[in-house]
């Protein structure tokens, strides 16, 4: 399962904000563009055109699911999606794969810099 996982990495920044906004509860499309932005201190903006296509392809991986419309909810055309198990194994796959990544860099950044020297 690890070696398949690891085919889809390191992952779209746009994918993994979106799983990330996910794994907290259900949003809507506008919702996950706001957790985005709230999440990366407004720094990462995903626009819906951008938002959208990586929702289908996600869906069409089965790492999110469409759950269509809720019951109370102001607008009836409003689409919430989930993170499916799937999705939050890729996204638990591509956090110890970041991890890593600013592991070496922190060990390398305290390195003194021969060149420098």
């Amino acid at each position: 399962m690890a070696e398949r996982l690891d085919s889809y990495l390191p992952l779209s920044s746009a994918v993994l904000h979106t799983l990330l906004a996910l794994a907290g509860e259900d949003l809507h499309g506008y919702g996950i563009m706001q957790e985005i932005a709230r999440q990366s201190e407004g720094i990462y903006k995903l626009g819906p055109g951008t938002l959208y296509d990586n929702l289908q392809k996600l869906i069409q991986l089965g790492w999110v699911q469409e759950l269509g419309a809720r019951r109370g909810d102001d607008d009836p055309r409003r689409r919430y999606y989930r993170l499916t198990a799937a999705g939050r194994d890729v996204l638990k796959a591509e956090t110890a794969r970041l991890t890593q990544v600013v592991r070496e860099a922190r060990s390398r950044l305290r390195l003194p810099n021969p060149r420098r020297a």
